[in-house]
C-alpha cells in the first residue's frame, strides 16, 4: 500500500474542542472581559473629569453629572431585569432543545452546546448584568461639579451599547433556536460537521514498511469511557525521540476500560506512559473532533427513530438518507483505513486505525434497510441512493453497495406479497414519493 493521499493534520489543538463542548469557558471569559472593559473605562472617565475640572469648565461638567444621573435610573433597571430576562430565555431554549431530542435524537444537544450564537448569547447577557452592577457601583453621591471625583459617562453609554447588543442577540438566539427544533436545518448542521472533519483530518492508507517486531504495549489507566481524541502531534513527538512506532490498538469512538491494551508499540522501548497519557482524551460520549463516523451514526440514529412504528415518519428518514448519500459521495474516492503519521523527517512514527470504506457502507445502510420494508418511499430513495453511489464508485468499491441493493431488494420482496406494490416500492426515486 502507498502513502498517495496522506496529508499531515492542521495544528488543531484538542482543548479548543473540548473547551467547545463546555458552556463555561465563554461566560467566564466574558467576565474577565467586561471587568478589564469596566476598569479601562473607568479610567477614562476620572480622566474627563479631571480635564473639565483642570480647565474650571464646571458648566459642562454639571451637564455630564447630570446626564450621568439620568442615566443611572436606567442603568438600575438594566440591573434588575436582567437577571429575570436571562432566566426565562435559557428556561424556554431548554425546552426547545429538550423536544428537540426527543423527536430526533438525543445527540442533537450537542449542537446546542457547541453553537456559538448560544455562548455568545448567554456571555453578553451575564455580561450586561455584571457590568451593569460595576457601573452602579461607580455612581458617586456628591453632584457638586467642584467636589465630584468621577462621572460614569463613558460606563453608563457602553452599559447601553451591551443592552443594544443583548436585544440584537437576542433575536438571532431564538431564530437558532428555532431552527434546531426543524429537521431540514438539524441533518444539515450535522453533515457540515462531518464535511468539517473530514476537511481537516489526515487521510489515506498506510505505507509499505514494516513496523518492525513488537517490542511492548502500555495500558490504559485511566476512567472508562470512549476515545474521543488522540493528540497526533503529541504522539508524533514522544515516539520519534524514543526512536519506535507507536500503533493505537482503539479506534476513535470505542470504549475503552482500564486494563486493556492502548498501545502497541514497535521498534524499541515504552515511551513514559505519563506523556502518552496526556495525549489520549475519554470521555462519556463520542464527539466529532475526530471520529469520521459519528455524523454517519447521528444521520442514521434520527432515520431509524423516524421508522420507528412509534414515530412512523418516512420523510424525516428521507431527509437523512440525502445527507447520509451526500456524505458517502465524498469520500467513495477518497483513501480511507490505516494511517501512518510521520515525523517531519518522513518516518512513520503513529498507526493508527480508521473506518474503511465498508465500514462507513454498513453504518449508513445496513439497519435502515432492516426497517424500510414497509415504507415505499424510503426503499425507493435508498435504492436511487445507491444507484448513485455505484456509478461514482470505483471498481474495486462497488461490492458493498451491491450487496445492500441486493438484500434490500429482498426484503422489499419478501415482505410485499402483490406484484404491483413490489414493482413500486423498488422503483428509484431520489424523492422517495416525490
Amino acid at each position: 500500500m502507498s502513502d498517495r493521499g496522506y496529508r499531515r493534520p492542521r495544528p488543531l489543538s484538542p482543548l479548543r474542542e473540548h473547551l467547545r463542548d463546555t458552556f463555561w469557558f465563554a461566560p467566564t471569559m466574558g467576565f474577565v472581559s467586561v471587568f478589564v472593559l469596566w476598569l479601562v473605562a473607568s479610567e477614562v472617565d476620572d480622566e474627563i473629569v479631571a480635564f473639565l475640572r483642570r480647565e474650571k469648565a464646571y458648566d459642562e461638567l454639571e451637564t455630564l453629572i447630570s446626564f450621568a444621573q439620568d442615566a443611572k435610573t436606567i442603568v438600575a433597571q438594566i440591573s434588575s431585569a436582567m437577571m429575570t430576562f436571562i432566566g426565562v430565555v435559557f428556561s424556554i431554549s431548554l425546552v426547545a432543545v429538550q423536544m428537540a431530542s426527543g423527536q430526533l435524537t438525543p445527540r442533537v444537544v450537542r449542537i446546542f452546546v457547541r453553537s456559538r450564537i448560544s455562548k455568545a448569547t448567554l456571555t453578553v447577557f451575564l455580561a450586561t448584568f455584571l457590568f451593569s452592577l460595576l457601573v452602579l457601583a461607580s455612581y458617586e453621591s456628591e453632584t457638586d461639579p467642584r467636589r465630584v471625583v468621577s462621572v460614569p459617562l463613558l460606563q453608563s453609554l457602553l452599559t447601553l451599547v451591551l443592552v443594544g447588543l443583548s436585544l440584537l442577540l437576542f433575536v438571532v438566539y431564538v431564530s437558532s433556536t428555532l431552527r434546531l427544533m426543524q429537521v431540514g436545518p438539524v441533518v444539515d448542521r450535522i453533515a457540515r460537521d462531518s464535511f468539517r472533519v473530514l476537511g481537516r483530518m489526515p487521510r489515506g492508507p498506510g505505507g509499505s514498511e514494516g513496523l518492525g517486531a513488537r517490542t511492548g504495549q502500555v495500558m490504559y489507566e485511566g476512567r472508562a469511557g470512549v476515545l474521543r481524541d488522540v493528540n497526533t502531534a503529541r504522539l508524533v513527538r514522544v515516539a520519534r525521540r524514543q526512536g519506535v512506532v507507536l500503533r493505537l490498538i482503539p479506534r476513535i469512538g470505542d470504549f475503552v476500560v482500564p486494563g486493556t491494551p492502548m498501545f502497541a508499540v514497535h521498534g524499541g522501548a515504552v515511551p513514559p506512559r505519563h506523556r502518552l497519557r496526556s495525549a489520549v482524551s475519554v470521555s462519556v460520549e463520542r464527539t466529532l473532533h475526530q471520529d469520521l463516523a459519528f455524523g454517519l451514526r447521528q444521520l442514521t440514529d434520527i432515520a431509524l427513530r423516524a421508522l420507528s412504528t412509534s414515530v412512523n415518519d418516512p420523510t424525516t428518514a428521507v431527509q437523512c438518507l440525502d445527507r447520509i448519500v451526500q456524505f458517502l459521495a465524498v469520500v467513495v474516492r477518497l483513501p480511507l483505513g490505516t494511517v501512518h503519521h510521520r515525523d517531519r523527517a518522513g518516518r512513520v512514527r503513529l498507526v493508527q486505525e480508521g473506518p474503511e470504506w465498508e465500514d462507513l457502507v454498513d453504518l449508513a445502510f445496513e439497519e435502515i434497510r432492516w426497517c424500510v420494508a414497509g415504507s415505499p418511499q424510503v426503499s425507493r430513495r435508498l435504492l436511487a441512493g445507491l444507484d448513485d453511489l455505484l456509478l461514482l464508485a470505483p471498481e474495486e468499491r462497488k461490492q458493498p453497495l451491491v450487496r445492500h441493493r441486493a438484500l434490500l431488494v429482498e426484503a422489499v420482496e419478501r415482505s410485499v406479497p402483490v406484484a404491483a406494490d413490489r414493482e413500486f416500492a423498488l422503483l428509484p426515486d431520489r424523492q422517495g414519493i416525490g
